[in-house]
């Protein structure tokens, strides 16, 4: 009776057959870095995010600072900080575990490496992190690679997680972003590139099943959770449209695509991410005067902002996902 109790579940988390039903879940990342002093906050933090009531949380990347060694035991400590969570932990890549590790200053690394030392390690089963474990879909089941994205459909909304880190999306613009500061020669470049651009039609592709997923499942709400900004336009410098920045090109195939699904989608859209750790809910642009009514933007805090995100999913509000930051007192 446990063995099928279990199996019941496992099949309502990843096939969805439940109805929109009240829940919360935590939104944490970019920490601890240690270049901030991070390590002695990080007790609190965790204690917060335990005594919540939440079904479990996402963290969004980052497991370090971008100028510390991306040595093996970063990612087991990682590992470590994730099981010792009460609830269940979706962990996602981050830049600086993976895309920065050529810096000098991080040890001079082949960042695709350490992309499949993170697949090989953090990724090694189906299941989240944390003392209670759920099991993920992953997109490596139906392409047999990016086994780091993944989806569940909780209570009724879909969560969908994608490598997308910061600095650009691992896309190199030029020489001299090739080699600034960097161990990486202009042949890693072209295989780093190389990589975007394939993860980048691999995360559209995730990005259209999630969608189909939460209208086969008649979803409310849809959750899109990555680590890098995309550098969405902002309205407050109306002659300037930040989203054609070349720093931020790497995101824009994915992210028009974004637009093109959450027009045909009739729930709501809430897009998260880190990266620049400062905490922020909008309605981004996605044209000089235009906002998707059906999409938010949410922006998790990150070091040295030691605070987390509550969201509450509520079906009885038209907007469906409230935000709460949750401020961490230190002792």
């Amino acid at each position: 009776m446990l063995k099928r109790s279990i199996s019941a579940l496992a099949m309502t988390v990843l096939l969805g057959t439940a109805q929109a039903q009240s829940f919360s879940f935590g939104l944490w990342g970019d920490m601890p870095y240690a270049k901030a002093g991070d390590e002695p906050k990080m007790p609190a933090i965790l204690h917060s995010i335990n005594r919540a009531k939440l079904d479990f949380s996402i963290f969004v990347g980052d497991i370090k600072d971008g100028s510390s060694k991306c040595t093996d035991d970063v990612y087991t400590r990682a590992q470590a900080m994730f099981n010792s969570m009460v609830k269940p932990v979706v962990y996602i890549p981050g830049d600086n575990e993976w895309t920065d590790c050529h810096r000098l200053n991080n040890g001079g690394y082949d960042a695709l490496e350490r992309l499949g030392h993170i697949r090989e390690v953090m990724f090694a089963n189906p299941l989240s992190y944390g003392q209670q474990k759920i099991p993920l879909a992953s997109q490596a089941q139906s392409q047999g690679l990016y086994k780091e994205n993944k989806r569940i459909n909780h209570k009724g909304v879909v969560f969908a997680t994608f490598n997308i880190p910061g600095s650009n999306n691992n896309k190199v613009l030029d020489d001299k972003d090739c080699t600034k500061k960097s161990a990486r020669t202009l042949a890693q470049c072209e295989q780093s590139n190389a990589e975007y651009l394939a993860r980048d039609a691999a995360n559209i592709q995730w990005l259209n099943a999630s969608f189909e997923a939460a209208k086969a499942a008649k979803s409310r709400g849809i959750v899109l959770a990555f680590q890098g900004d995309p550098g969405f336009d902002l309205p407050e410098t109306e002659d300037l449209d930040e989203s054609k920045a070349a720093s931020v090109s790497g995101y824009q195939a994915f992210l028009q695509q974004v637009v093109q699904e959450t027009e045909k989608f009739e729930g709501q859209v809430l897009l998260v991410h880190g990266d620049t750790h400062f905490f922020k809910v909008d309605k981004p642009l996605y044209g000089p005067t235009r906002i998707l009514p059906n999409l938010t933007r949410l922006q998790t805090f990150g070091s040295p902002n030691m605070h987390w995100v509550k969201v509450n999913v509520n079906p009885k509000r038209p907007g469906l996902f409230d935000v709460e930051p949750m401020m961490v007192k230190q002792p």
